[in-house]
């Protein structure tokens, strides 16, 4: 039997497609396994060990004990579109109709599939920074793109403007924006951004962007695009609940835009997942209406974990980029003797009991090669354990 199908469109894009035809296991089921198998400490993975407010998960308990347990509305619960809108007004000044402007989804990687799938025709062309969320290649692909990147390089991760000029062009249909930035933990500039969205209306193009770590910064302040002048009219803007509330299982997204690309959006993702959570999405909702110093506060404590890893990762020998934001610190495994970032987080839970995983796995042609000795580490995990995990690095120092 020969299987037939736009898998191999999206295998492709996500770099998983092998010369044989099979789908090769990514390399972050690859580590989680070694970890599992090695009881190291799992630094690889970008989800927390620690549960979100008990406002929050009372509110999940309440609408499960209440009844919610059946289909919700296709876009979304009322509450939580309206507590969408505020949220968006309450931090950015931005004004979205619930009812016409705002869509749940499950999960922001749905919302970015719904997007793609919805906006792009066979050939179009997709803009993304590099190195990128695995998803959004296969993805790209999956909806018969053309994946176009601009490279994030050291220091500081943020693009050079006239190699993002020259990517996007009357081609380009998508500028696909993530920041707060997986993997990297850069936040983009407002001179970045603002390029963004002069290039956007130059060769009409829509802006689609990717800002679940929204709530997680350590310094710079998140910018979202639809903020800036001439934005909001073409700007798709994604997030969830799952990164702010230590909730990432529960899969709760959204979209705010324009209306009219709402509806198109809305239009692939009834036929998606249809609707979905439905006790959770009042859930969120509280969540979203959490005081002022809840959003202070995980930022904070974030903030304190990535020092704790930051510092353990230097006292190691590593060379350690700053992280404005996100889960997640790059280092370089260079000046310990380990130019292979993909063979020495293989042997990482050999030698310090601590699995990451390599930057190359976000990344694709020169750019892996430019890479090579990056190796990315989560550190939105317990203080204890981020404590644990620098003290067995620490003897690679001593072993190198």
């Amino acid at each position: 039997m020969t299987v037939r199908g736009s898998w191999r469109r999206a295998a492709r894009g996500a770099g998983l497609l092998g010369d044989d035809g099979t789908i090769a296991s990514t390399i972050f089921a690859e580590m989680s396994a070694l970890a599992l198998r090695t009881g190291a400490i799992n630094l690889g993975q970008g989800f927390p060990d620690e549960d979100g407010p008990t406002e929050v998960l009372s509110a999940a308990v309440a609408a499960i004990r209440g009844g919610e347990n059946q289909y919700p509305p296709g876009i979304g619960i009322p509450d939580l579109r309206l507590a969408i809108a505020e949220h968006q007004q309450r931090f950015y000044g931005l004004r979205f109709d619930p009812d016409r402007e705002v869509l749940v989804t499950a999960g922001a990687t749905e919302a970015i599939a719904a997007s793609l799938l919805a906006l792009l025709e066979p050939g179009d062309e997709v803009v993304t920074f590099e190195p990128y969320y695995d998803a959004y290649g296969a993805l790209i692909a999956l909806a018969d793109g053309v994946h176009r990147t601009v490279p994030l390089r050291l220091p500081g991760f943020q693009p050079d403007l006239d190699e993002l000029r020259s990517a996007v062009t009357d081609r380009t249909r998508i500028i696909l924006v993530n920041s707060p930035h997986n993997p990297t933990g850069t936040v983009l500039s407002r001179e970045v951004l603002e390029t963004v969205v002069d290039l956007a209306h130059r060769h009409d193009a829509i802006i689609v962007t990717d800002e679940v770590y929204e709530h997680l910064t350590f310094g710079p302040r998140h910018i979202p695009i639809a903020s800036l002048p001439g934005a909001r009219e073409r700007t798709i803007s994604i997030s969830s609940g799952g990164k702010t509330f230590n909730t990432t299982g529960w899969k709760i997204g959204w979209i705010t835009a324009p209306a009219e690309l709402v509806t198109a959006v809305l239009a692939v993702k009834q036929f998606l997942t249809y609707v979905n959570g439905a006790p959770f999405q009042p859930a969120i909702a509280a969540g979203l209406r959490l005081g002022d110093d809840y959003f202070t506060g995980i930022a904070a404590g974030l903030r304190h974990k990535r020092d704790v890893l930051s510092e353990g990762l230097r006292s190691a020998g590593f060379d350690v980029a700053t992280s404005d934001g996100t889960y997640f610190v790059v280092a370089d495994a260079e000046p310990l003797g380990h130019p292979d970032a993909v063979e020495f987080c293989r042997e990482l839970p050999r030698l310090a009991g601590v699995v990451a995983v390599p930057l190359s796995a976000f990344c694709t042609g020169e750019y892996a090669a430019s890479s090579a000795s990056l190796v990315r580490f989560a550190f939105c995990k317990r203080v204890e354990v981020l404590e644990r995990a620098a003290a067995q690095l620490a003897g690679l120092g001593r072993t190198s």
